[in-house]
């Protein structure tokens, strides 16, 4: 499969950057789509390099296409569905996560929904990105909902290994994701000496999710070898996505400097 639009503009900002922002918005947990819409868009206006859209329970049907839509035409970054089943798509995004769940004890996240799914992603024609997920304990919904054999945090190779062969597989793209878990006091993400493992097993793009609350821990993640951070929680409650947004983006900036 040919590098796409949206995965050709991934490597060029990360070539002039060295490191990215991408912010998730999960519409089921906004009080409405409009305020999803504008907390995308101010992220945006803050620097974000890509809007992702979804989640692992309800992003779908008319909700998602409405934010979709909105949020597509508002800004001038692409616009990425994160799925959390089959249902998560719709022709006004312009690409999605098309994910492997590497560490799923149900094959169904592995290789069927994919399946299922592809036909649909075509017929859309939107740009699949291919993409090998990897969840890290504490693992949040997505641990539960994705039936994942979660890699404990003090086994970083077991995240290289899943990593490697994630790439070995075909995925251009690595995704390790500890969840979102905002009651835990502290970093919760991926563990800084795992991100450092994955990083030196794979030579393809690597995003860090889940549990990235601060700048402090935005800059540990690039400097420990991640390329692009992956946000969600700490811009939605943010109270001015737009301002926190580009403190995120500034951090990201600076470190991704030291990087080339």
């Amino acid at each position: 499969m040919k590098i796409g639009k949206v995965e050709k503009y991934i490597h060029e900002r990360l070539a002039e950057r060295g490191a990215l922002l991408f912010v998730l918005i999960d519409p089921v947990d906004y009080p409405n789509p409009d305020t999803a819409v504008k907390t995308a868009c101010s992220a945006a206006e803050g620097g974000a390099e890509a809007v992702l859209i979804g989640g692992s329970t309800g992003a779908q049907g008319e909700l998602l296409e409405n934010v979709t839509k909105s949020i597509g035409d508002k800004v001038d970054v692409p616009v990425i569905l994160f799925p959390g089943n089959i249902a998560t798509v719709t022709r006004y995004a312009d690409a999605v996560y098309f994910m492997s769940l590497l560490n799923a004890r149900n094959p169904y996240w592995i290789t069927q929904a994919q399946m299922l799914s592809a036909p649909v992603v075509k017929a859309l024609n939107i740009e699949p990105l291919p993409v090998g997920y990897i969840v890290v304990q504490p693992g949040g919904t997505v641990g539960w909902v994705g039936d994942a054999n979660m890699v404990p945090r003090e086994k970083p190779k077991i995240a290289g290994a899943l990593a490697l062969a994630g790439e070995y597989l075909g995925n251009r793209i690595i995704v390790t994701d500890a969840g979102s878990n905002p009651q835990l006091q502290g970093y919760s993400g991926v563990p800084l000496e795992m991100i450092r493992e994955v990083k030196k097993a794979v030579s393809v793009p690597y995003i860090v999710a889940g549990g990235i609350k601060t700048v402090d821990d935005a800059r540990n993640v690039i400097r420990s070898g991640g390329d692009i951070i992956q946000i969600g929680t700490a811009i939605e409650k943010s109270g001015n996505p737009k301002a926190n947004a580009a403190l995120f983006s500034k951090a990201l900036k600076e470190e991704g400097k030291k990087k080339q």
